[in-house]
């Protein structure tokens, strides 16, 4: 049975809830910290975000969702297997407006962040030193009530930080999302094989939708550019003998553009479907 941990609470806990029920998996209903899924040979334990790469590294759950800035801030040998796509942020420096304005500008001064190992790590790796503050929640307020210089920190729209008076600088620390992550020995696991292939189906079923349309048959091949497919499109004869039906996979963000260079090629009678699940 493959053990699965999900974060109970956060950003993280309804995305990743909705991407496992998309994915075919029994959803909670309650408050339960620990859910079988006996049709599907799993068990769900529902924890805090920041504890799931600690569970994961130790073996103790095989896989588990967390960000990617949790599981590369506890420090254990987790890994990241697949980007789920939800929940981006960046991880980034702020000081007051004005006073910083470059990463090499932290030396010698005070970082306060949530994020110790995380921080400490990027400033060995550019040779800056610099003291490391730690606090568990509202670090925004660390320059205001003196107790550092500097903070570091998840930003989203980045008001927060510009309600507290201070402004990013530098370029990103790291590029974080949601991930699924695996212990070493979770490598070879079925069960493991099969989420990830029921996930990557979510995937692309939310970037992609399907496209049918007729085209008469000097104008097939110009369609078809216009939709080349995930792989290849499906290409059909209609009973007229003068026209085609063409079945496609298209990106979701730009379906009306695709839609309305079809018109112009010459295609008619043009569909778009949603898919609710795919194995790629």
């Amino acid at each position: 049975m493959l053990r699965i941990a999900v974060p109970n609470k956060g950003s993280l806990s309804d995305p990743a809830a909705d991407m496992l029920g998309e994915a075919g998996y029994r959803r909670r209903r309650g408050r339960e910290l620990v859910l079988a899924d006996p049709d599907n040979d799993v068990e769900f334990f529902f924890l805090r975000p920041r504890d799931i790469a600690v569970y994961v590294g130790s073996g103790t759950v095989d896989v588990g969702i967390t960000g990617r800035d949790l599981l590369l801030d506890s420090g254990v040998e987790a890994i990241e297997h697949r980007a789920l796509g939800f929940a981006r942020s960046t991880f980034r420096f702020a000081a007051p407006a004005g006073e910083i304005t470059r990463v090499e500008q932290i030396a010698g001064k005070r970082v306060a962040t949530s994020y110790d190992v995380l921080v400490d790590a990027f400033l060995r790796r550019r040779g800056i030193e610099a003291e490391v503050v730690h606090l568990d929640g509202a670090v925004e307020s660390a320059v205001r009530l003196g107790i550092a210089d500097v903070v570091a920190d998840v930003v989203e729209t980045g008001g927060t930080l510009r309600a507290a008076g201070l402004e990013t600088f530098g370029d990103p620390l790291l590029e974080s999302e949601a991930v699924l992550i695996r212990s070493r020995d979770a490598a070879t696991n079925n069960g493991l094989a099969v989420l990830d292939r029921r996930l990557q189906g979510v995937l692309v079923a939310r970037e992609y939708v399907l496209v049918d349309y007729d085209v008469p048959a000097d104008k097939l091949e110009a369609a078809v550019r216009v939709t080349p497919g995930f792989e290849s499109p499906t290409v059909s004869p209609l009973h007229n003998g003068e026209s085609f039906a063409v079945r496609s996979m298209v990106r979701r963000s730009v379906t009306n553009q695709v839609m309305d260079e079809l018109y112009e090629v010459g295609a008619r009678a043009i569909l778009v479907t949603s898919i609710h699940a795919c194995r790629i």
